[in-house]
Protein backbone atom coordinates (compact mmCIF):
# COMPACT_ATOMS: atom_id res chain seq x y z
CA UNK A 1 0.00 0.00 0.00
CA UNK A 2 2.03 3.44 -1.03
CA UNK A 3 0.43 5.68 1.72
CA UNK A 4 1.23 9.60 1.54
CA UNK A 5 0.80 12.18 4.84
CA UNK A 6 0.80 15.44 3.89
CA UNK A 7 1.28 17.53 7.33
CA UNK A 8 2.05 20.61 8.71
CA UNK A 9 4.73 19.93 11.36
CA UNK A 10 4.04 23.16 14.53
CA UNK A 11 0.19 21.65 14.26
CA UNK A 12 -1.17 19.26 17.35
CA UNK A 13 -3.47 17.53 14.77
CA UNK A 14 -0.86 16.75 12.20
CA UNK A 15 1.25 15.36 15.09
CA UNK A 16 -1.26 13.29 16.04
CA UNK A 17 -1.62 11.39 12.41
CA UNK A 18 2.09 11.48 12.54
CA UNK A 19 2.71 9.71 15.66
CA UNK A 20 0.17 7.25 14.89
CA UNK A 21 1.83 6.48 11.70
CA UNK A 22 5.37 5.50 13.26
CA UNK A 23 3.78 4.13 16.33
CA UNK A 24 1.67 1.55 13.71
CA UNK A 25 5.22 0.70 11.85
CA UNK A 26 2.99 1.58 8.55
CA UNK A 27 4.83 2.07 5.55
CA UNK A 28 4.61 5.93 4.76
CA UNK A 29 6.13 9.01 2.85
CA UNK A 30 5.91 12.35 4.84
CA UNK A 31 5.56 15.73 2.70
CA UNK A 32 4.98 19.27 4.52
CA UNK A 33 2.20 20.74 3.21
CA UNK A 34 3.04 24.48 4.25
CA UNK A 35 1.74 26.99 1.23
CA UNK A 36 0.05 24.18 -0.66
CA UNK A 37 -3.20 23.42 0.76
CA UNK A 38 -4.66 26.16 -1.77
CA UNK A 39 -3.55 24.64 -4.94
CA UNK A 40 -5.69 23.43 -7.81
CA UNK A 41 -3.84 20.25 -7.31
CA UNK A 42 -4.25 19.82 -3.43
CA UNK A 43 -7.70 20.70 -3.43
CA UNK A 44 -8.42 18.30 -6.26
CA UNK A 45 -7.46 16.08 -3.67
CA UNK A 46 -8.61 17.10 -0.53
CA UNK A 47 -11.29 19.65 -0.79
CA UNK A 48 -11.52 20.88 2.41
CA UNK A 49 -8.30 21.68 2.11
CA UNK A 50 -6.80 20.43 5.44
CA UNK A 51 -4.32 18.58 6.95
CA UNK A 52 -2.97 16.14 8.02
CA UNK A 53 -4.83 14.73 5.05
CA UNK A 54 -3.35 10.86 3.08
CA UNK A 55 -3.58 9.98 0.05
CA UNK A 56 -3.92 6.32 -0.60
CA UNK A 57 -4.88 4.07 -3.84
CA UNK A 58 -6.97 1.93 -1.05
CA UNK A 59 -9.29 4.79 0.03
CA UNK A 60 -12.48 5.37 -2.23
CA UNK A 61 -11.71 8.60 -2.99
CA UNK A 62 -7.89 8.16 -2.67
CA UNK A 63 -7.59 10.91 0.07
CA UNK A 64 -8.77 11.64 3.00
CA UNK A 65 -8.65 13.88 6.09
CA UNK A 66 -9.17 14.52 9.59
CA UNK A 67 -6.95 12.97 12.46
CA UNK A 68 -8.87 10.52 14.25
CA UNK A 69 -10.70 9.47 10.94
CA UNK A 70 -7.26 8.65 9.61
CA UNK A 71 -6.67 6.78 12.80
CA UNK A 72 -10.03 5.07 12.81
CA UNK A 73 -9.66 4.01 8.88
CA UNK A 74 -5.97 2.64 8.94
CA UNK A 75 -6.21 1.21 12.14
CA UNK A 76 -8.99 -0.64 11.14
CA UNK A 77 -7.81 -1.39 7.75
CA UNK A 78 -4.61 -3.07 9.03
CA UNK A 79 -6.27 -4.66 12.36
CA UNK A 80 -4.39 -2.68 14.99
CA UNK A 81 -5.57 -4.09 17.40
CA UNK A 82 -3.50 -2.47 20.62
CA UNK A 83 -3.83 1.06 19.31
CA UNK A 84 -7.62 0.85 18.48
CA UNK A 85 -9.18 -2.61 19.69
CA UNK A 86 -12.07 -4.45 18.52
CA UNK A 87 -13.34 -5.16 22.12
CA UNK A 88 -17.13 -2.86 21.46
CA UNK A 89 -16.46 -1.15 25.61
CA UNK A 90 -12.83 -0.73 25.15
CA UNK A 91 -13.63 0.93 21.84
CA UNK A 92 -16.54 2.92 22.95
CA UNK A 93 -14.06 4.73 25.67
CA UNK A 94 -11.40 5.63 22.88
CA UNK A 95 -14.40 6.69 20.27
CA UNK A 96 -15.99 8.58 23.07
CA UNK A 97 -12.95 10.48 23.93
CA UNK A 98 -12.17 11.90 20.29
CA UNK A 99 -15.54 12.86 19.80
CA UNK A 100 -15.23 14.79 23.39
CA UNK A 101 -11.92 16.06 22.71
CA UNK A 102 -12.50 17.61 19.12
CA UNK A 103 -16.08 18.10 19.74
CA UNK A 104 -15.20 19.98 23.13
CA UNK A 105 -11.88 20.16 24.48
CA UNK A 106 -10.11 21.41 21.09
CA UNK A 107 -12.47 24.32 20.58
CA UNK A 108 -11.33 25.85 23.54
CA UNK A 109 -7.73 24.45 22.79
CA UNK A 110 -7.79 26.18 19.67
CA UNK A 111 -9.61 29.76 21.31
CA UNK A 112 -7.15 30.10 23.59
CA UNK A 113 -3.69 29.20 22.12
CA UNK A 114 -4.50 29.94 18.60
CA UNK A 115 -4.10 33.89 19.22
CA UNK A 116 -0.57 33.54 21.12
CA UNK A 117 0.88 31.05 18.36
CA UNK A 118 -0.06 33.22 15.53
CA UNK A 119 -2.54 30.63 13.83
CA UNK A 120 -5.72 32.09 11.84
CA UNK A 121 -8.51 31.80 14.12
CA UNK A 122 -12.02 30.54 12.89
CA UNK A 123 -14.86 32.87 11.43
CA UNK A 124 -16.80 34.27 14.16
CA UNK A 125 -14.86 33.73 16.58
CA UNK A 126 -13.70 37.12 18.91
CA UNK A 127 -10.20 36.65 18.06
CA UNK A 128 -10.99 36.76 14.04
CA UNK A 129 -12.95 40.09 15.02
CA UNK A 130 -12.53 43.68 14.67
CA UNK A 131 -12.89 44.10 18.46
CA UNK A 132 -10.04 45.60 20.71
CA UNK A 133 -7.33 43.71 21.57
CA UNK A 134 -8.93 43.82 25.86
CA UNK A 135 -11.73 42.53 24.47
CA UNK A 136 -10.37 39.46 22.55
CA UNK A 137 -7.45 38.88 25.53
CA UNK A 138 -10.56 38.33 27.90
CA UNK A 139 -11.92 36.11 25.42
CA UNK A 140 -8.84 34.21 25.19
CA UNK A 141 -8.84 33.89 29.33
CA UNK A 142 -12.27 32.76 29.58
CA UNK A 143 -11.53 29.81 27.01
CA UNK A 144 -8.69 29.37 28.73
CA UNK A 145 -10.31 28.92 32.04
CA UNK A 146 -13.07 26.83 30.59
CA UNK A 147 -10.46 24.25 29.94
CA UNK A 148 -10.16 23.01 33.52
CA UNK A 149 -13.74 21.38 33.67
CA UNK A 150 -12.93 18.75 30.22
CA UNK A 151 -9.13 18.62 31.55
CA UNK A 152 -10.95 16.92 34.83
CA UNK A 153 -13.31 14.90 32.53
CA UNK A 154 -9.87 13.27 30.53
CA UNK A 155 -8.21 12.63 33.75
CA UNK A 156 -10.58 11.07 36.01
CA UNK A 157 -13.07 9.31 33.34
CA UNK A 158 -10.94 8.32 30.40
CA UNK A 159 -7.67 8.21 31.81
CA UNK A 160 -7.98 7.00 35.38
CA UNK A 161 -4.18 6.87 35.49
CA UNK A 162 -3.47 4.73 32.99
CA UNK A 163 -4.25 4.72 29.22
CA UNK A 164 -7.62 5.26 27.36
CA UNK A 165 -9.34 1.92 26.65
CA UNK A 166 -7.97 0.29 29.34
CA UNK A 167 -5.22 -1.44 27.67
CA UNK A 168 -1.74 -2.08 28.36
CA UNK A 169 -0.44 0.66 25.93
CA UNK A 170 -1.54 3.93 24.35
CA UNK A 171 -4.84 3.92 21.95
CA UNK A 172 -5.47 6.32 19.13
CA UNK A 173 -7.19 8.53 21.38
CA UNK A 174 -4.23 8.75 23.91
CA UNK A 175 -2.14 9.71 20.90
CA UNK A 176 -4.92 12.74 19.33
CA UNK A 177 -4.88 13.62 23.76
CA UNK A 178 -1.25 13.66 24.26
CA UNK A 179 -0.82 15.81 21.32
CA UNK A 180 -3.39 18.22 21.49
CA UNK A 181 -2.12 18.90 25.03
CA UNK A 182 1.26 19.69 23.70
CA UNK A 183 -0.10 23.09 22.43
CA UNK A 184 -1.34 24.49 26.56
CA UNK A 185 2.20 25.22 26.89
CA UNK A 186 0.93 28.57 25.37
CA UNK A 187 -1.26 29.03 28.14
CA UNK A 188 -0.63 31.07 31.83
CA UNK A 189 -2.36 28.00 33.36
CA UNK A 190 0.37 25.30 34.36
CA UNK A 191 -0.49 21.68 32.41
CA UNK A 192 -2.01 19.60 35.44
CA UNK A 193 0.26 17.53 37.38
CA UNK A 194 -1.86 14.82 36.01
CA UNK A 195 -1.25 15.72 32.09
CA UNK A 196 2.48 16.05 32.60
CA UNK A 197 2.79 12.66 34.29
CA UNK A 198 0.30 11.12 31.20
CA UNK A 199 2.16 12.78 28.37
CA UNK A 200 5.16 11.55 30.00
CA UNK A 201 3.87 8.09 30.10
CA UNK A 202 2.39 8.02 26.94
CA UNK A 203 5.80 9.47 25.13
CA UNK A 204 7.86 6.70 27.33
CA UNK A 205 5.70 3.99 25.66
CA UNK A 206 5.66 5.59 22.49
CA UNK A 207 9.47 6.49 22.50
CA UNK A 208 10.37 7.92 19.29
CA UNK A 209 7.21 7.63 17.75
CA UNK A 210 6.00 10.19 19.82
CA UNK A 211 9.28 12.36 20.63
CA UNK A 212 10.57 12.70 17.06
CA UNK A 213 7.61 14.26 15.72
CA UNK A 214 6.44 15.91 18.85
CA UNK A 215 9.79 18.00 18.93
CA UNK A 216 8.76 20.21 15.85
CA UNK A 217 5.89 21.21 17.91
CA UNK A 218 7.61 21.91 20.87
CA UNK A 219 10.35 23.48 18.61
CA UNK A 220 7.95 25.94 17.36
CA UNK A 221 5.78 26.49 20.86
CA UNK A 222 9.15 27.45 22.34
CA UNK A 223 10.23 29.89 19.52
CA UNK A 224 6.84 31.99 19.90
CA UNK A 225 7.26 31.75 23.64
CA UNK A 226 10.60 33.36 23.42
CA UNK A 227 9.22 36.00 20.78
CA UNK A 228 6.63 37.83 23.43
Amino acid sequence: MSLHLHMLPPSVNNLTVRVFLRASGLDHTEENAWGKTRSDEFMGKVPAHLTPAIETADHPRGAMWESCAIMMYLANKHGLEGLYPSDPGRRALIDSANFYLTGTFYPLVSRSTYPRLGFPCYPGEVANSDLGDDVKEAARKESEAALAEPLSVFENYFVNDGFIGDGDGPSIADIRLAATLEFLAMNDTALPEWAQSYVARVEEALGNAYSEPAADVRGFVAHVKSQA
